[in-house]
């Protein structure tokens, strides 16, 4: 049954899957996810594990790799897809981009952007690195 998590219990659940995708092992990174799953919405549980690959990503940048490659199942990463385009989308809206005219998205999902859209996103992403 789904219902609402505390703010503790969402810590905790990071934590243990960030943990677990460190020791890069495929079966309890899965029975992790999938008692996530079973706890919380498609959504929540794509938050939790994106939150989880980025804090793995800040440590260990080949156990993210290789939980990316390996743990992370289909229907998870296309939920992470649509969560990152959105939060892209609206940052590009906010430093008063286009849609349409300095980004899109293409039919597989992928977003496109022009040449300054391009700049300002990865001059945000690597002065946060």
């Amino acid at each position: 049954m789904q219902q609402e998590t505390s703010y503790l219990q969402l810590e905790q659940d990071i934590h243990k899957l960030t943990r677990a995708l460190a020791t890069r092992n495929t079966r309890i990174g899965k029975e992790i996810i999938t008692s996530l799953k079973a706890q919380h919405t498609l959504h929540d549980t794509a938050s939790i594990v994106l939150i989880s690959l980025d804090r793995l990503r800040q440590t260990d940048s080949l156990a993210f790799c290789w939980a990316v490659e390996t743990t992370i199942p289909g229907y998870l990463m296309r939920e992470i897809r649509r969560i990152t385009s959105i939060s892209l989308y609206k940052r590009l809206i906010t430093k008063g981009f286009t849609p349409g005219h300095d980004f899109s998205m293409d039919a597989k999902g992928s977003v496109l952007l022009n040449d300054r859209a391009h700049t300002t996103i990865l001059g945000s992403a690597q002065s946060r690195t």
